[in-house]
């Protein structure tokens, strides 16, 4: 069963919850309805809430390093929030650099950095 991941539409920003550990498949629909929505909505920006996440393998992170590059091509800024330490470790390991990409502890604190960040 391929679970989809909702993406929420708030103002001029998407928000994405991820609740469950991804399979390979759920990340590439994940990349796809994202991309698509971007498109569609002409969001300024994401904020993709890992806080659930308590490991990604290299595909995985390899998708997210996309998804956020791909989000920027599309102009989108992007935060992420609720990062836990082995999923940090698992993207410095395998070469993930999000630079440029702010961080949160919380959606909440995510939400107001990405509001500071499109109003500069």
């Amino acid at each position: 069963m391929n679970l989809r991941i909702p993406i929420l539409k708030l103002k001029d920003c998407l928000i994405v919850s991820v609740q469950w550990e991804l399979d390979d498949q759920t990340a590439l629909q994940f990349q796809e309805d994202l991309l698509s929505k971007l498109h569609e909505t002409s969001a300024r920006g994401v904020v993709i809430d890992l806080t659930p996440i308590d490991f990604i393998d290299s595909f995985i992170a390899k998708v997210l390093g996309d998804v956020i590059s791909m989000s920027g091509l599309m102009g989108a800024k992007v935060v992420i929030t609720g990062i836990q330490p082995a999923v940090a470790i698992t993207l410095i390991e395998l070469g993930i650099r999000l630079e440029g990409v702010i961080t949160a502890l919380d959606l909440e604190n995510g939400l107001e950095k990405l509001h500071r960040k499109l109003e500069a």
